[in-house]
């Protein structure tokens, strides 16, 4: 009996350091975006396709932040907030990150080159930049973000490619919209997290402190997020439509998402900085799934 209990806890420990070193609710919430952009597409859903681009999606995801923590072990070490995670504690080597990542890789990219190559593509145009442009910029200077937001962005617009086979103007709205909100989105962290960032030596707040200079980039970041969002309320957008209700909606949400950036403005505190992290969150998953109701309603 002891020895099905120590399996059974050895399981368990290691599904949560899959779970930790895979960064799993970031990256459900990536797959999210993949979905919503495929049924904003799609005429009729095909569940296989929509099955690998969940699990090809969910796999690559997993291997960018694998590979992310990889190169960043000694800095991971040196932040509260990163310091129990499972390669600098040592509870996964080196050589058994890497070669989980690598099989990632290799298992989403062949599950996404299977629903069309421009989707498996841009998966791993994904992953180069996220571990080769954006992980080491970090150091160097804040422009990290416009790196990270690159990869970022992508999910709505692969979910969209998954679905066509083709680039088009609607999957460049859909990137637009997720680019734009990655700013204020990883702003927000960078500030409440700035005294941790700088013992590892990160960049990431575009005036290199907290303060209005930065606030005010938050704010203009969020008027263009909801700006984009709004912009399938015309005619010139294609084939990704939005109503004028599902429009009231996302106007009225993002409202309140600017409320809490005039509010970081203002007070200039980490609380206000996390606040505004996490409305930014809802802000995406609202809009997206008003866009994937309207359609379908």
């Amino acid at each position: 009996m002891p020895q099905y209990t120590s399996a059974f806890l050895s399981i368990k420990h290691g599904f949560k350091d899959f779970k930790a070193v895979t960064k799993m609710g970031l990256s459900l919430s990536v797959v999210f975006s993949c979905i919503a952009g495929y049924l904003l597409a799609a005429e009729n859903i095909d569940f296989t396709v929509l099955f690998l681009l969940i699990s090809g999606g969910y796999c690559m995801v997993g291997a960018s932040n694998i590979f992310n923590q990889i190169i960043e072990r000694d800095f991971d070490a040196l932040m509260l907030r990163t310091k129990s995670r499972p390669i600098p504690m040592g509870r996964i080597s080196i050589k058994t990150a890497f070669i989980l990542a690598v099989f990632l890789s290799i298992i989403g990219l062949s599950f996404l080159y299977n629903i069309n190559q421009k989707t498996a593509m841009l998966a791993a145009i994904s992953i180069f930049i996220y571990t080769s442009v954006y992980t080491p910029l970090k150091q160097v200077s804040s422009f990290s973000v416009l790196a990270g937001a690159i990869p970022g962005a992508i999910p709505f617009m692969l979910g969209w490619i998954a679905c066509t086979g083709q680039f088009s103007l609607e999957a460049g709205i859909l990137f637009m919209i997720q680019f734009f909100w990655q700013f204020p989105h990883f702003w927000a962290i960078a500030w409440f997290s700035d005294n941790d960032y700088q013992k590892a030596g990160f960049r990431m707040l575009p005036t290199g402190s907290k303060g209005k200079g930065t606030a005010l980039q938050i704010i203009a970041y969020v008027i263009w997020t909801i700006l984009v969002c709004l912009a399938p309320l015309s005619p010139y957008t294609g084939n990704l439509n939005l109503s004028i209700r599902a429009g009231i909606l996302i106007f009225l949400f993002g409202i309140v998402f600017l409320v809490y950036g005039f509010r970081l403005f203002k007070n200039q505190t980490d609380s206000d900085a996390r606040n505004l992290m996490i409305m930014s969150i809802f802000f995406l998953t609202f809009t997206q799934i008003v866009y994937v109701t309207d359609k379908f309603l």
